[in-house]
C-alpha cells in the first residue's frame, strides 16, 4: 500500500506540479500512480504530449530501450530545474537494473542521481537532475 502522506514532499512536487509519465506498461504500480494523481488533483501527462513539465516519472526495466536514450527523451519536455524520477524494479525482481547502470546512463545523459525515494513496494525510485 502506498503511503500518501508526504508523497509529494518526498518526490519534491506540489499540487501545482505538472508531471509527465513515460514507459507505462501493465507492470507499473497502479496504486502509486493513482495516489500521485489524487494528490496532484489531475491526471499524469501522457508521454506523447509535448507540454513543458516540472517532473517526469520514467518507468524503466532491464531490456527496455536504451536507458541513456530514455533519459534524454525525458529532457525534451522537462522545465529548467525539473527532475526525472526513474522507477526501476527493486532488486530480485524481473527487470532489475543495477545502480551502476543507472549512474552510468545518467552521466551519459548529462544527469546525476541525487537521491532515492521509497514510493513503491515493487519499484525503486532514483531522482535525476541536470548537471550544473
Amino acid at each position: 500500500m502506498v503511503q500518501t502522506s508526504g508523497l509529494l514532499e518526498e518526490l519534491g512536487l506540489s499540487r501545482e506540479s505538472l508531471v509527465q509519465e513515460v514507459g507505462v506498461d501493465d507492470d507499473v504500480d497502479d496504486e502509486f500512480r493513482d495516489a500521485l494523481e489524487a494528490l496532484l488533483e489531475e491526471p499524469l501527462i501522457d508521454e506523447d504530449e509535448q507540454e513543458v513539465v516540472d517532473a517526469v516519472i520514467l518507468w524503466y526495466r532491464d531490456g527496455d530501450e536504451d536507458l541513456v536514450d530514455a533519459m534524454m527523451d525525458c529532457l525534451t519536455t522537462l522545465d529548467d530545474g525539473g527532475v526525472v524520477w526513474l522507477f526501476t524494479p527493486r532488486s530480485g525482481r524481473e527487470g532489475y537494473v543495477p545502480p551502476v547502470e543507472i549512474e552510468d546512463a545518467a552521466t551519459n545523459a548529462g544527469l546525476h542521481v541525487t537521491s532515492s525515494a521509497g514510493a513503491s513496494a515493487d519499484w525503486a525510485a532514483a531522482k535525476l537532475m541536470a548537471r550544473k
